[in-house]
């Protein structure tokens, strides 16, 4: 039958697509459905874009030391051409991606798809509808904006996060943000440097519970407040009203503000709308989570949940790593979990946070007696010669073993560094490898050798022995 497949797969984001291939790549038979637009949030309306502004961002606030370096002249923030320049990157990111797609040679189902049966997904879209089947599925359905109760989103006043990239920039420059988490603090930045004049409000502290010590969490609210950027606690969104001149933002306190348009940093929530997981066996729990075992299985035991429907970790990086673990588990059978604490996340805002791994907390609810190696950038020759010392590396390791448990790092291209931690073949072995093994210098990378040495030398770890040739 032309539609019978070994794996479907209901969305396109960053967990679907990379299922996709991984299917394909391991010789399946693979389909892929998508109603929206190719890539879903990720790629139209999240991680790409956001990551596109924040890097202009970064080059507007490096420029403000240009003229120490003999560079003359000034620049100016360009909220249009901005949104242009992301607008393009997403288009020439999706035009791999799909093409990519076809050379793999991966059907693609344009439409919305529902669960008819254990194995069947009805796809309908503006041709009508049509039946696929498969031997195994994945549900990538990912997740939609939160609108808290009482806000209706409304085309340039009252935006969620994903209107902000699937729409031309609002008129006016006043701008409300909503939430404190990791979106209200990238974007609370990042729409400041781009020449928005941001009122920043939220209930609780910037990223409550991201698992970041209070050392970063005092370097980025430094950061911020340099550049104007305050956070506004005990500020709740409350309701917000369209006015012939903007919106009329109404706060938990009674206090009002009065800005341009309003954006809405407030969340994400698993999206299973129309999917009818019931149909197939499948079980959503109260926050409407896809529930799953730990190796991703859901209650039918060929249909597995990725990424932002099945779990509150929701980052393109969970997904990314789910992907792995369900596509290796269909193809040999096999009941791998995804090391969650092995997916690193960071945070793009006035300095890069970046962590994998445990907190000091978590070490200790589950019995580890936590030692810490920490190195300031501060210090880095390379740091120093960027212009950019803020931050650190800082490392954690059990006290008895020497087993590396976490990282955290803060500063510029901290999302990259941590992949140096997130990859160490093996937690007890992995300080040896950063405390000893070579490095090119002077570069950030080698700060994680730095902040290890220390403590490897206290566990007879300082000696590398290079493999012979």
């Amino acid at each position: 039958m032309a539609n019978q497949y070994d794996l479907a797969i209901i969305g396109s984001g960053p967990g679907g697509y990379r299922a996709a291939v991984l299917g394909a790549l391991r010789g399946l038979k693979v389909a892929i459905v998508e109603k929206d637009t190719w890539g879903g949030c990720c790629l139209n309306r999240g991680c790409v874009p956001k990551k596109d502004w924040h890097h202009t961002a970064r080059i507007l606030a490096a420029s403000e030391g240009f003229a120490e370096r003999g560079i003359r002249g000034s620049l100016e923030p360009d909220l249009e051409a901005a949104w242009d320049h992301q607008k393009a990157v997403v288009e020439e990111v999706r035009g791999n991606y799909t093409d990519y797609m076809k050379r793999l040679g991966i059907a693609a189902h344009v439409g919305h798809g529902t669960l008819v049966d254990a194995h069947t997904v009805r796809v309908s879209g503006d041709g009508g509808e049509s039946d696929l089947t498969a031997d195994h599925l994945i549900l990538a359905t990912g997740s939609h904006a939160r609108i808290p109760e009482g806000i209706t989103p409304e085309s340039g006043r009252i935006l969620t996060t994903d209107m902000l990239f699937d729409e031309r920039p609002p008129e006016g420059r006043r701008v409300a943000l909503a939430g404190g988490g990791v979106i209200g603090t990238e974007l609370a930045w990042i729409l400041t440097r781009l020449g928005c004049e941001v009122t920043w409000l939220m209930g609780t502290k910037p990223l409550r519970g991201a698992g970041f010590t209070p050392q970063a969490l005092r370097t980025l609210e430094a950061a911020l407040s340099r550049e104007g950027v305050k956070a506004q606690t005990d500020r709740r969104l409350a309701g917000a009203r369209v006015t012939d001149n903007g919106v009329t933002v109404e706060l938990a306190d009674g206090a009002t503000e009065e800005v341009d348009w309003l954006l809405l940093g407030t969340g994400r929530v698993p999206h299973t709308a129309g999917l009818e997981p019931a149909a197939a066996g499948v079980e959503v729990d109260g926050d409407g989570f896809i529930t799953t075992g730990a190796d991703l299985r859901t209650a039918a035991g060929h249909i597995f949940a990725i990424g932002d429907v099945r779990t509150p970790i929701m980052t393109a990086n969970q997904a990314l790593a789910d992907a792995t673990t369900a596509v290796d588990n269909i193809v040999t059978g096999s009941a791998r979990e995804t090391p969650e604490k092995r997916v690193p996340w960071a945070v793009y805002s006035a300095v890069e946070l970046a962590r994998v791994g445990m907190d000091d907390d978590t070490a200790e609810d589950e019995g580890w007696e936590p030692a810490v190696g920490f190195a300031a950038f501060e210090t880095s020759p390379r740091a120093l010669g960027q212009g950019d010392a803020e931050g650190h590396v800082r490392l954690l390791a059990d006290m008895d073993e020497g087993t590396l448990l976490g990282t955290e790092i803060v500063g510029d291209e901290a999302a990259e560094l941590i992949h140096l931690a997130a990859l160490a073949p093996d937690p007890d072995t992995a300080l040896r490898l950063l405390a000893g093994g070579p490095w090119n210098h002077p570069t950030r990378g080698e700060e994680l050798g730095n902040a290890a040495e220390t403590m490897a030398a206290q566990w007879g770890m300082g000696e590398f022995v290079f493999p012979e040739e």
